[in-house]
């Protein structure tokens, strides 16, 4: 556990005095997003600024730093019967929550239960002049100025350095189950769309070859009644399965990828992120510095 915010603000101002762009870079496990620089920069390395500051289980905030591994942080919310709400994957061993905030991705429960941007409170962040400051805090009612936290998710560090993120929690449920359906894509979107509006614990979809799944998480009472309406068999291996969807490493992702590779060949040309993607392997999501900006940081 190390603050290292001095020497990195430290870096940024020379940086910044000097006119040289930085990279910002973290657990190296999402090199599929965002853009190559477009011209040799320095790296800024945030995965040892890490730990987590604090966690308060009884008032759903967690604050930690940027380099701390979502491992690290999903271990110390599940200890506690807690857990991340917009379920982020990981695309890797390394990934930190840095680089979860700075990409803003999320996982199958986003369109049921929010984006990561709907559960930052706050964050501390290093500016383009190596000066350090504060936005939002670590409560739920937070309503002073203009909520520039969430300016910072997804971003990919071109708005600041991410050194500190406040995270809204929540309870883990304590009962899922996922049925399954066999539907064609078109009937399962427009189910998908319909059951959206009934009043179930929907926290997951997912269509894949001819099959429909849908998760249902919450009081094992309100699962049961849902569940009953829907009919549809209940899948084994759960939780396995919701973690590949995750990940993307079910086969509609590799299809996709398939899919937009072919495209880019007919086009008579192979981008950049193409060619990293095509190098990690198609089967999974590989891996860039988690935190790497999508152009030049003029930090």
């Amino acid at each position: 556990m190390a603050d290292l915010t001095e020497a990195l603000a430290a870096q940024v101002a020379e940086a910044h005095h000097s006119r040289s762009p930085l990279t910002l870079t973290g657990g190296g496990s999402k090199p599929f997003l965002g853009e190559a620089a477009a011209e040799p920069t320095t790296a800024l390395d945030l995965n040892p600024h890490r730990g987590i500051v604090t966690y308060d289980a009884g008032e759903l905030v967690l604050t930690a730093r940027a380099g701390t591994p979502l491992a690290e942080i999903e271990a110390a919310l599940d200890a506690e019967g807690q857990r991340l709400a917009f379920e982020p994957p990981h695309y890797g061993e390394a990934a930190t929550l840095g680089g979860t905030i700075a990409t803003g991705v999320s996982g199958p429960s986003r369109p049921y239960a929010g984006a990561a941007r709907d559960f930052v409170l706050g964050t501390r962040i290093i500016n383009g002049r190596g000066e350090v400051l504060r936005f939002g805090g670590e409560v739920m009612k937070n309503v002073a100025g203009y909520d520039l936290s969430r300016l910072m998710v997804g971003a990919f560090g071109t708005l600041g350095v991410l050194l500190e993120i406040s995270l809204k929690v929540l309870p883990a449920p304590r009962f899922t189950r996922t049925r399954v359906f066999e539907y064609d894509q078109a009937t399962a979107i427009e189910r998908f769309n319909t059951w959206g509006l009934k009043p179930w614990p929907i926290t997951g979809a997912y269509w894949e070859d001819g099959r429909a799944y849908l998760r249902l998480s919450g009081a094992e009472s309100s699962v049961r009644a849902a569940m009953e309406t829907l009919g549809g068999e209940t899948l084994d291996a759960d939780d396995t399965f919701w973690t590949d969807v995750r990940e993307h490493r079910r086969g509609f992702f590799y299809r996709q990828s398939l899919a937009a590779l072919a495209s880019v060949g007919r086009a008579g040309h192979v981008t950049a992120r193409s060619r990293r993607r095509d190098r990690a392997g198609l089967g999974r999501r590989p891996a860039l510095a988690d935190l790497r900006p999508a152009r030049r940081d003029d930090t």
